[in-house]
C-alpha cells in the first residue's frame, strides 16, 4: 500500500466524464472526477455491473458532496460498488472496516516514539481519518453499524458537509478537503439485527442516522445479471453444460433467498457464495460435492433438507445428507 502522503491532485475535480458510456447505465448526466489517476485510485473492474439507482446515489455524493449510506444484505457487492464508482473518476479511495477492533486512536492518530540524531523522541504519527479528510479521497466505512460507540462519535464530528475534525490532543482543528467524499455501508441500517445473520452490529445513535443525506438500497442483481458477473469470474469454465449448471446455481442462489425472506431457512446464497461454489466445482470436479464444502456445511442440520430439496429441483440429484 501507499505510504500516508499529500495526494498531488488538482484542488477540484478536472475532467467530466458521461454516466451512460462510464457506468453503462441509461443516464443523461455527467459527473466531475479527475483526469489523472493515483496509487490510491482503485483498480477498474471491466465485468462490474451497476446498479442504475444505487449508482446514481453514490454518483451524487461525489457530485454534489453528500453522505451516502449503502444499505443491503452480504454479498450484494455495496462496498465495491462504491469502489468501482471511485475508479472509474480516477478517485482516490480508502476502505475502513469498523470492527470491534478499530478504536478512537486508530482513526485519529497516536503519539509513536522515533529515533532522530540518535535520541529517542515522541512524535504524534497522523490516522487515517485526519488524513483522509484534508486529501481529495473518498472515504469508505465498511460495516458502520458494527463501529464500537467511541468510535462513532469520532465520525459524527464530521458527518456534516463542512464537518470540521478538532484534535484535542493536538490543539488542532482540521478543515475538510474541498474534495473528500464520506461513504458507508450497512447490512442493517442502523436499527440492530432482527435476523440473526449479522452478529455484532447495533442499533446507531438516530441523530447521527440523520446526518446521511442519502440511503441506498442495493439488493442482489437480477438472475441474468448476476449470471453474466459469474461468468465473467471463472475465465475458463466455459460450454453449453458448463454455462447450464451456472445458470441453475444461480437459481438455486435465488431459492435461498426466497426461502430466508420467508422464514424457512435462516441462511441464504450471496453472489459471492455462488462464484465461490464455482470455483470450487472447478477444483473438485463434483457439483454435489463443491456444494456442501460451499455451502451446506454452514447450514443448519434442521435446514438441511429444505435446501437439499432446492438443490433437487434445480439440478435433478438428490444429496445424500450426513
Amino acid at each position: 500500500m501507499s505510504t500516508i502522503n499529500k495526494i498531488e491532485l488538482p484542488n477540484k475535480p478536472d475532467h467530466k466524464f458521461d454516466v451512460s458510456k462510464t457506468f453503462g447505465i441509461n443516464s443523461k448526466l455527467s459527473v466531475r472526477g479527475f483526469k489523472n489517476k493515483t496509487d490510491w485510485v482503485p483498480e477498474i473492474d471491466a465485468s462490474y455491473v451497476f446498479d442504475k439507482k444505487t449508482t446514481l446515489s453514490i454518483l451524487a455524493g461525489f457530485e454534489h458532496n453528500r453522505r451516502v449510506m449503502v444499505q443491503g444484505f452480504h454479498g450484494t457487492g455495496k462496498s465495491t460498488h462504491i469502489e468501482q464508482i471511485a475508479a472509474r473518476l480516477n478517485w482516490p479511495c480508502v476502505r475502513i472496516n469498523l470492527d470491534s477492533h478499530i478504536s478512537r486512536i486508530d482513526l485519529l492518530g497516536k503519539d509513536a516514539i522515533k529515533l532522530n540524531d540518535g535520541k529517542q523522541v515522541t512524535e504524534f504519527q497522523e490516522g487515517l481519518l485526519p488524513w483522509s479528510i484534508q486529501n481529495p479521497v473518498a472515504l469508505v466505512f465498511d460495516e458502520y453499524d458494527a463501529g464500537r460507540p467511541d468510535v462513532m462519535f469520532v465520525i459524527q464530528r464530521i458527518l456534516e458537509v463542512e464537518g470540521k475534525l478538532t484534535l484535542l490532543d493536538q490543539n488542532q482543528v482540521l478543515n475538510p478537503h474541498n474534495s473528500f467524499r464520506l461513504f458507508a455501508t450497512t447490512n442493517t441500517v442502523g436499527l440492530g439485527d432482527m435476523t440473526g445473520l449479522y452478529h455484532g452490529t447495533q442499533q446507531i445513535n438516530q441523530g447521527q442516522m440523520d446526518r446521511w443525506h442519502i440511503l441506498a438500497t442495493l439488493n442482489y442483481l437480477d438472475p441474468s445479471q448476476e449470471y453474466k458477473v459469474i461468468i465473467s469470474k471463472l475465465g475458463n469454465l466455459k460450454g453449453a453444460k458448463n454455462q447450464e449448471m451456472i445458470k441453475n446455481m444461480v437459481k438455486l442462489a435465488n431459492l435461498t433467498r426466497v426461502g430466508f425472506a420467508n422464514g424457512d431457512i435462516s441462511t441464504l446464497m450471496s453472489p459471492r457464495t455462488v462464484i465461490s461454489w464455482a470455483q470450487n466445482f472447478k477444483i473438485f470436479k463434483d457439483l454435489v460435492d463443491s456444494f456442501k464444502l460451499t455451502f451446506l456445511n454452514k447450514c443448519d442440520d434442521i435446514e438441511k433438507s429444505i435446501i437439499s430439496e432446492y438443490f433437487q429441483r434445480c439440478f435433478d440429484l438428490e444429496i445424500e445428507l450426513e
